[in-house]
């Protein structure tokens, strides 16, 4: 008998809208994440700790613990509370960094992780991908997706909006991710997941052509979905692949050289425009969606050339340089043209003067 459909991992529930916090008490009822009720609720800075008041009354019976930071330690720690106490399922609330860490948490203790976010700076609210500091820098870990989301439109609007902007930046970073995993189909034969293709495609879509701004609700609910697509997509493929391409070899890159230069969104929609520079250069193609990113970039005051984030020509070809052995074994565009140092030199030149205005 053939096989008509495959099982895929998806969420319980997505709730993105005002007030969606106020329901987290009836979610956590649900019996398919905790039979017994016996919740953790991991709280990182800043809002993390006001929503964890603001829904205490409902969570009464849920021990708060405390994430200091998006380290390997900290999420170690964390997993170790959370085996030690026998719970069921652990609520992370709070930003990124909050987010990973609890989710690289669950997944060490073996539990579930229902998911709070309190900005939209990139897909970590959905993805089965933690980034983590450890002794040797930043590394990107294999956790389990979360099994539900919320992300209350009153607390991000609260958060700073350098980090709710950002999360436009990842979001349009898929189109140049699909461009990558179809050129390695094409020049190397790995295998596609054209589902999780059609997802981060959509997600991207769905944002680039939004005329409205972060002051809108309905822009934020679409950008939250566009995060939350990002994830599933990945989850689907089995790996970052369908969201992380090129554009995020440089971003690690810079993280690698640069710390501090520019935060996850922002970094990943720039090297976006470069990549997306690369391929109209060399292959001749991409030239119309190019101009769609920069606009949208622009549009949402994200850094669109290295100096917009106060980096110089010669740091930027050292990022792109460097780029691809932050993700040994993937091709990209960067490793299909393999260009040496004066090529990107003048590569990063010309990418500078066409964009840099």
């Amino acid at each position: 008998m053939p096989l008509l459909t495959r099982m895929l991992t998806a969420p319980l529930s997505i709730d993105v809208r005002r007030g969606a916090v106020a329901a987290l008490g009836e979610l956590l009822a649900d019996r398919r994440i905790a039979t017994e009720g016996r919740v953790a609720v991991a709280v990182g800075p800043g809002q993390g700790d006001q929503i964890a008041e603001d829904v205490r009354p409902t969570l009464q019976d849920c021990e708060m613990f405390r994430v200091e930071g998006a380290t390997v330690e900290a999420a170690v720690d964390l997993g170790s509370k959370l085996r030690g106490g026998s719970y069921e399922a652990v609520v992370g609330i709070g930003g990124g960094r909050t987010i990973d860490a609890t989710k690289y948490a669950a997944t060490l203790a073996g539990i579930p992780m229902v998911s709070v976010a309190t900005n939209l700076s990139h897909d970590g609210i959905c993805s089965p991908v933690a980034s983590l500091h450890h002794d040797k820098g930043k590394g990107s870990f294999g956790v389990v997706m979360p099994l539900a989301m919320v992300v209350d439109l009153d607390y991000v609007r609260a958060a700073p909006q350098r980090l709710v902007r950002a999360g436009v930046g990842d979001v349009l970073s898929n189109f140049s991710a699909v461009e990558d995993w179809e050129l390695a189909g094409r020049e190397r034969g790995e295998p596609l997941d054209r589902l999780a293709l059609t997802l981060a495609r959509n997600a991207a879509n769905a944002l680039i052509f939004q005329p409205e701004s972060i002051e809108s609700d309905r822009f934020l609910t679409v950008l939250a979905e566009g995060l939350v697509l990002s994830g599933m997509a990945m989850s689907f493929a089995g790996s970052s692949r369908p969201a992380s391409g090129g554009d995020h070899e440089i971003l690690h890159a810079i993280d690698q050289l640069y710390p501090g230069t520019g935060n996850h969104g922002e970094l990943a929609g720039m090297g976006t425009v470069f990549c997306y520079h690369l391929r109209a250069s060399f292959l001749g193609e991409g030239a119309g969606r190019l101009e769609e990113i920069t606009a949208c970039l622009r549009r949402h005051g994200l850094p669109v050339v290295p100096g917009d984030l106060g980096l110089t020509e010669e740091q930027f070809v050292k990022a792109a340089m460097h780029a691809p052995r932050t993700r040994p074994g993937r091709y990209t565009i960067l490793e299909h043209l393999d260009l040496d140092e004066n090529a990107m030199a003048k590569a990063v030149a010309d990418y500078v003067r066409e964009h840099g205005h």
